[in-house]
């Protein structure tokens, strides 16, 4: 065994082995894996290995079908069979949402350019005959749906990554993880060590055992999971042809053909957790004790739709364990409070993903981002707040829910509260219905007199459309009170304060006390890695706020660039509470408060503060992601309640009303304004969003400016353009796809709502620049069905920011 490696992977499962592939290919081949007992040990080995392609967020379904093609290209290029068998897929709707769903997985399907068609009973009938289709609403057909032999597939990675110079070692098992000053690791093994520039934790059920070794803990959970396979079926070995894969998500399982019989699968409401306390480390190909009993509900409802399933004897039971995060995603990428160590854990289609899995992390590794914007992956997208409990909740949650339909904005219950602030009983009393952001209860809208404060929840406007026009009507008429203590708010002091913030983000930072600039921070491809709000409160002492779900992902960013040691840089997110006041009337409420001069001459747009409101020491920032006349205040966590009651009380002439989160995203969607992860992100260049205005190439160095003047001469790809649409029962989320009256694909919504300040359905929508001119009408699919929709020359509300400067 070599005593060096450019990276040493820690798990011969799928994904491990994938990663070790994909590093290879992309140019880095003095790589290692180890896996502690024999390749796909754990839970690959006996997975139903099923693949599939689309996916709710568009860059996991590119890559899905990257991944589903890649396997072809792995036999042709290693001579290792993958068992690749696709007879496509039938997908059933029993209910209007599913059909919903579908017809949007086939619009999607058009934008990608990718086969997933409705089909009618009798062409369902014919191609697989033993389903019985009665209550079925809609069929859809994925030609490219089926299966693959998981050690096949293993061992088709592994055998590639060795071609091209890797190494795998199995029967290894690592004991030690321990990083050196220079951030390179000593990876310890049973025989000897290895010095690694970069490690991989990709040991799947054991991977909250070897992040232990490094010191920190990842938000995991296994369970048990079975599936069963039939005895030889006559009329299957009748057919004379291989049967679709049916996927009939309402009956909660799934079934294919398994030799001349059939594989059932189910999730069960009543799972198992196992090994909660660490998974043992003897434990390899074992299974697990079966128990049909637990998933008899599920087996009758797939008996209802193969009869011929009922009278098949059971051939062999699989119960095998496997480790679910809490939002059943991938936990993935580098662990922001280490260096040079990354994760790719927590991952349930495997089959469907590895191959993504594998390309995206080995571009982070090699060249310091993925090119797709992965958040939804992200590990960064949890934190220490993800503690156990919330973890063993939420985790069985998402196994016992794993079919079921997750509706936009959809907030599950399971493991929550974990964290609150001081208000949250007071915005409980107010009829608030909360939602979860990043480990706190965040109001999301508040219910009407009279009306349960409970969300319904479906693809069509739901219980929350009337309540939110209310908020809005409130704020844009008179008054309202938003909660931003979500917002990411970071405090950095010192000598050398303004250079370091100088070089970490590509506008300039305020010179003068009391002034605040916008200003994007550019990734390592050029991209839009971040957007904030600098302040400077006093000389060297700066208020930087940002996107709240953010901070943990942006922290890898902000340790990119060096700080002398007369810098410090302290996250205030915990420790600082505040709101947006914000509407016409919004100088009237706190003129109640404040003796500060708050007339426009005395406090511009985009200044800032030190006042006292309520008699309680405040910041107060002139600025409103609303798109009206606003200030944001921020206090000490421990005045936030005494401060929301006196805004309220003053505020009391003047109908003042609590705003919440979905009100805001109407309000920020009708005055153009985009979001970080939606409209920004690092797959985004700064002028396809209308950001390069705000960068400064005058400065001689900032985070990403090699990368931007790569790219900042290139025309846009696309362009972030408003839209109006026709629509009456239902507005668009984000990820619909665009569409040309022709049925050209042109495009994708990212954020979207319905306008009730100027009275329409909103969208934003990146655009293909030839087409993405002022007056282009187009089609956009809600609900899977064309919806005409026309493109804005400019935003419908306040285009030219006389409200906000007013």
């Amino acid at each position: 065994m070599k005593t060096h490696a450019q990276a040493v992977v820690i798990g011969g499962g799928l994904v491990g082995c994938s990663i070790l592939y994909h590093l290879t290919k992309l140019g880095w081949t003095d790589v290692v894996l180890l896996e502690r007992d024999e390749l796909t040990s754990g839970s690959t080995w006996h997975a139903a290995a099923g693949i599939h392609g689309l996916h709710d967020h568009n860059n996991i379904s590119k890559l899905q079908y990257y991944t589903m093609q890649l396997y072809e290209e792995l036999e042709k290029e290693t001579g290792q069979g993958c068992g690749i068998v696709q007879p496509g897929s039938l997908y059933l709707a029993q209910t209007r949402d599913r059909e919903h769903q579908l017809r949007m997985q086939a619009a999607k399907a058009k934008y990608f350019e990718v086969e997933f068609h409705e089909l009618s009973r009798d062409e369902a009938e014919r191609m697989h005959p033993l389903v019985d289709f009665d209550g079925i609403r809609c069929i859809m057909y994925e030609p490219d749906g089926g299966n693959v032999d998981p050690s096949g597939v293993t061992y088709a990675y592994a055998k590639g990554a060795r071609q091209r110079g890797a190494e795998v070692h199995r029967f290894t098992p690592v004991i030690s993880t321990t990083q050196r000053a220079d951030g390179s690791w000593d990876v310890e093994t049973d025989k000897s060590s290895i010095h690694a520039d970069v490690v991989v934790n990709a040991a799947g059920l054991w991977a909250r055992e070897v992040a232990a070794m490094a010191g920190f803990e990842l938000p995991l959970m296994p369970l048990e999971h079975q599936y069963f396979v039939t005895e030889t079926i006559p009329e299957i070995e009748a057919l004379g042809k291989r049967l679709p894969l049916v996927a009939d998500r309402d009956g909660e399982y799934y079934m294919r053909q398994e030799g001349l019989g059939l594989l059932v699968g189910a999730y069960e409401k009543d799972g198992r957790y196992w090994a909660e306390q660490g998974t043992p480390m003897d434990f390899g190909h074992e299974l697990l004790d079966e128990d049909l009993q637990r998933i008899e509900e599920n087996m009758l409802r797939a008996f209802e739709r193969v009869p011929i399933l009922a009278e098949a004897g059971v051939k062999r039971v699989i119960n095998g364990p496997m480790i679910w995060s809490p939002d059943s995603s991938a936990l993935y990428g580098p662990v922001p409070e280490l260096r040079n160590y990354f994760c790719c854990c927590g991952i349930i289609p495997g089959f469907s993903q590895s191959g993504g899995l594998g390309l995206t992390l080995a571009q982070w590794i090699i060249e310091g981002e993925p090119e797709m914007d992965m958040f939804p992956w992200d590990l960064a997208r949890f934190a220490d707040w993800a503690n156990k409990p919330f973890t063993r909740a939420r985790s069985l949650d998402q196994y016992a829910h794993r079919f079921k339909i997750h509706f936009p904005y959809e907030e599950r219950a399971a493991g929550r509260p974990i964290k609150t602030r001081p208000v949250y009983e007071r915005q409980r009393a107010l009829g608030a219905v909360f939602g979860l952001s990043f480990g706190y209860e965040h109001p999301l809208w508040y219910a009407s007199e009279g009306m349960e404060a409970v969300e319904t929840y479906g693809f069509e406007r739901q219980n929350c459309f009337a309540p939110v026009a209310a908020e809005c009507r409130a704020l844009r008429e008179s008054v309202g009170i938003i909660d931003v203590s979500n917002f990411a708010k970071y405090r950095i002091r010192g000598t050398g304060s303004a250079d370091y913030l100088d070089r970490l983000v590509a506008n300039t930072v305020p010179k003068e006390i009391g002034r605040s600039c916008l200003t994007p921070m550019i990734g390592l491809r050029g991209g839009i890695a971040g957007d904030f709000t600098i302040t400077k409160l006093a000389e060297d002492d700066f208020l930087m706020i940002g996107s709240g779900i953010a901070e943990r992902y942006h922290q890898r960013y902000f340790n990119m660039v060096a700080r002398a040691d007369s810098v410090t840089f302290e996250s205030f997110t915990e420790a600082w509470g505040g709101f947006n006041v914000a509407g016409p009337n919004a100088r009237k409420l706190l003129a109640h408060l404040t003796d500060a001069d708050l007339s426009n001459d005395a406090f511009k747009f985009m200044r800032n503060q030190r006042i006292q409101v309520a008699g309680i020491d405040a910041v107060a920032i002139r600025v409103s992601f609303s798109g009206d006349l606003g200030w944001e205040i921020y206090v000490p966590l421990e005045h936030q309640l005494a401060l929301y009651d006196a805004l309220f009380e003053a505020g009391r002439d003047l109908d003042v009303q609590p705003v919440g989160g979905r009100a805001l995203l109407s309000l920020r969607v009708e005055k153009g304004y985009g979001s970080w992860s939606r409209e920004y992100s690092p797959e985004y260049w700064p002028q396809e969003v209308g950001l390069d205005r705000l960068i400064k190439l005058d400065k001689p160095e900032f985070l990403g400016r090699d990368a931007y003047l790569a790219i900042k001469d290139n025309p846009p790809r696309e362009k972030l353009v408003v839209a109006r649409l026709e629509t009456t029962d239902a507005d668009a989320n984000g990820g619909e796809p665009i569409f040309l009256i022709d049925g050209t694909p042109v495009g994708r919504v990212s954020s979207g709502a319905f306008g009730h300040s100027v009275g329409a359905s909103i969208a934003l929508c990146f655009v293909k620049t030839e087409h993405a001119a002022a007056e282009t009408e187009l089609d956009i699919a809600i609900l899977g069905i064309p919806h005409r929709a026309v493109i804005l020359e400019k935003p419908p509300f306040d285009a030219t920011g006389e409200r906000l400067r007013a």
